[in-house]
């Protein structure tokens, strides 16, 4: 995979029309409404496997004592990186324990895992084909005695252990063809009728052998991270190969990689996201992160950076909470054998899946805000039978001080922990807008654990609330505010995020926020700001339940971000405003007016809002 696509923006999606055979009611899913018939399976199963190996796993990360030539180390690339002649590269498959391969043994590790599909890169950027073609002789079958075929084998362990098969193929790249694309054609550039040559010869025929002779494909799985105008292969020749794929194998899926866009063409079945990119917004269409659990994807023998199975598991939750799918890469070593840590970390995710499927295959989105909760992601389903089913996936853990759930109208009819198979009803309140949960002092997970919510049908919304947070306060900012009005400039975090988000103001500005309270309290509020002018009339007004709070501004200068760096950084201070009385439960708006005169310039980060010591 190309380096540049660590950060390949995951660009919203216009409004599109979409044909009528991409909108299907879905009994499982009904919240992911733009799902064809083909990509049901994809939607409902959500975590698959992703496996780099090729020629280059023989290097490990090294040619002739020399490391990969980027720094991003993805070792898959060091046939191109470090400029290896083609026939020297293949010397490095000498290093092969062909007795010890088998690719069942990564299958049976997928199930373990607790995953559904894999996805083997059949032919990567090298050009080297892992089964035994008759296009071209730069394959397994003329490199080894006697003859692999590792997409065959790969099949058959699929089709015994019940996964779906995908094969990845490159396409748009190869370096192996006279007229495949390489980036060094950039310097010495090929025709469009020279590369179309390498497109008819090896792209088409070798396609048509992976559809035709290696049983059901659950999906191709291309790597053009560029949309096709903006590279040699033509529109023409990408819907050549998707009409290749859907008269072979009408039903596999086919990714946005393809060089075609959701919004182009309706008929991609799924988009890709950027490597190791999470998804950042609820798409109703299916959506799918390509990730690695340390860095590069083939395998590297000095690659360190171990994601723990904690951050692992959030990132598959944080993509279903979002309609999305999670494929986890393994890079297996010359000798089959998966390195420990991610054996490690899939095994562990597979019993937390044991235990916790339920909360994850068949699930997707709920309406509600992503960041709403700081205590972590809800995903949802739908039943055949009408029931709904809330799952809160708990990352942070309030000890001793019970769970919340905010913007909900329904009252759940059963509550319970996931983990536990006899569902021992935990106690709740159930008031307007919020469900109170009492969960036990411990977590029953040491990963993420799950509450679960029972209704008797798909329970309504109240959108735009701040929930309190675990601290059981309100935390106010610039991106959970319900509306703005005036001038003020949103600043991204600085100097290594010394200096936090925040929005400045010159002038005036307001902004307003609603929050839920559950009973008569006093609420004391906090604002954190940095000014650094001199006392002047600046003020911040603040207007909830009928009353006001007025105050001016006070200078508060600037800090030291780190020592003896001559790092002198704004001064974020939390000041105490006042207070203000909730004479009873239910929804309050809070609006804050902020004015600056004389040219003063305020940095404005948050307010906090939490119970008063003394009513």
């Amino acid at each position: 995979m190309p380096n540049s696509m660590k950060k390949f923006a995951h660009a919203l999606p216009k409004a599109i029309c979409i044909t009528l055979v991409f909108m299907v009611f879905s009994l499982h899913l009904i919240a992911q409404k733009q799902t064809n018939p083909r990509a049901q399976w994809f939607v409902d199963e959500r975590f698959g496997m992703f496996i780099h190996w090729g020629v280059y796993s023989g290097a490990e990360g090294y040619w002739k004592g020399e490391k990969h030539r980027d720094d991003n180390d993805y070792a898959e690339w060091i046939f191109y990186r470090n400029r290896i002649e083609k026939d020297e590269y293949l010397t490095l498959l000498e290093r092969f324990d062909w007795a010890a391969i088998d690719p069942e043994q990564w299958v049976i590790l997928a199930k373990k895992s607790g995953m559904k599909y894999v996805t083997l890169t059949a032919k990567h950027h090298d050009g080297f084909a892992l089964w035994d073609s008759q296009v071209s002789e730069y394959d397994l079958g003329n490199f080894t005695r006697p003859k692999r075929d590792i997409v065959k084998e790969l099949s058959i362990a699929c089709q015994k252990h019940g996964l779906k098969l995908g094969l990845y193929y490159s396409h748009w790249v190869d370096w192996e063809h006279e007229y495949g694309w390489d980036h060094t054609k950039e310097i010495y550039p090929i025709t469009a009728d020279q590369y179309d040559i390498y497109w008819q010869e090896k792209v088409i025929p070798q396609m048509r052998e992976l559809l035709t002779n290696y049983g059901p494909i659950g999906l191709m799985w291309f790597d053009m991270w560029i949309n096709h105008s903006e590279s040699i292969v033509t529109k023409a020749q990408l819907e050549q190969l998707k009409a290749l794929i859907r008269e072979l194998q009408p039903d596999c899926l086919v990714n946005s990689r393809l060089g075609l866009s959701i919004e182009e063409d309706p008929d991609i079945d799924f988009r890709t996201l950027g490597d190791n990119q999470l998804g950042s917004h609820k798409l109703d269409y299916p959506w799918q992160s390509p990730a690695t659990v340390a860095h590069s994807w083939g395998y590297h023998a000095r690659d360190a950076d171990w994601q723990s199975t904690t951050a692992l598991l959030q990132a598959l939750v944080g993509n279903v909470s979002l309609n999305g799918n999670y494929m986890l890469n393994i890079g297996p070593k010359s000798n089959g054998e998966v390195p420990f840590e991610i054996e490690q970390r899939m095994v562990q995710m597979g019993k937390w899946l044991h235990v916790n499927g339920e909360a994850i295959y068949g699930c997707g989105g709920f309406d509600l805000d992503k960041d709403l909760h700081d205590w972590g992601k809800i995903t949802f389903k739908v039943l055949e039978n009408g029931r709904a089913q809330l799952f809160l996936h708990v990352f942070r853990w309030p000890y001793h001080q019970g769970l919340t759930l905010t913007g909900v109208r329904g009252k759940p009819e059963l509550v319970y922990a996931l983990a536990d198979k006899s569902k021992s009803p935990l106690g709740f309140t159930h008031d307007e807008v919020q469900t109170k949960i009492n969960i036990p002092a411990l977590p029953p997970d040491p990963y993420v654990s799950v509450i679960v919510l029972e209704y008797h049908q798909e329970p309504s919304i109240v959108s735009g609330l701040v929930a309190p947070t675990v601290d059981h306060g309100y935390s106010l900012t610039f991106k959970n505010r319900l509306s703005a009005a005036g001038q003020s400039l949103l600043v991204d975090k600085e100097r290594r995020g010394t200096i936090p988000e925040h929005i400045t103001i010159d002038g005036r500005y307001r902004s307003s926020w609603k929050i839920f309270v559950d009973a008569p309290k006093t609420l004391s509020i906090d604002a954190s700001y940095s000014f650094e002018g001199q006392p002047s009339q600046s003020k911040i007004v603040l207007h909830a339940a009928a009353q006001t709070i007025d105050q001016l501004i006070v200078p508060n200068g600037q800090t030291v971000g780190e020592p003896k760096q001559d790092w002198h950084i704004p001064n974020f201070t939390a000041h105490r405003l006042g207070n203000i009385r909730f004479p009873k439960a239910g929804i309050y708006e809070i609006s804050m007016d902020l004015e600056t005169v004389k040219m003063d310039v305020l940095r404005f980060q948050w307010l906090w809002l939490a119970e008063a010591e003394t009513e």
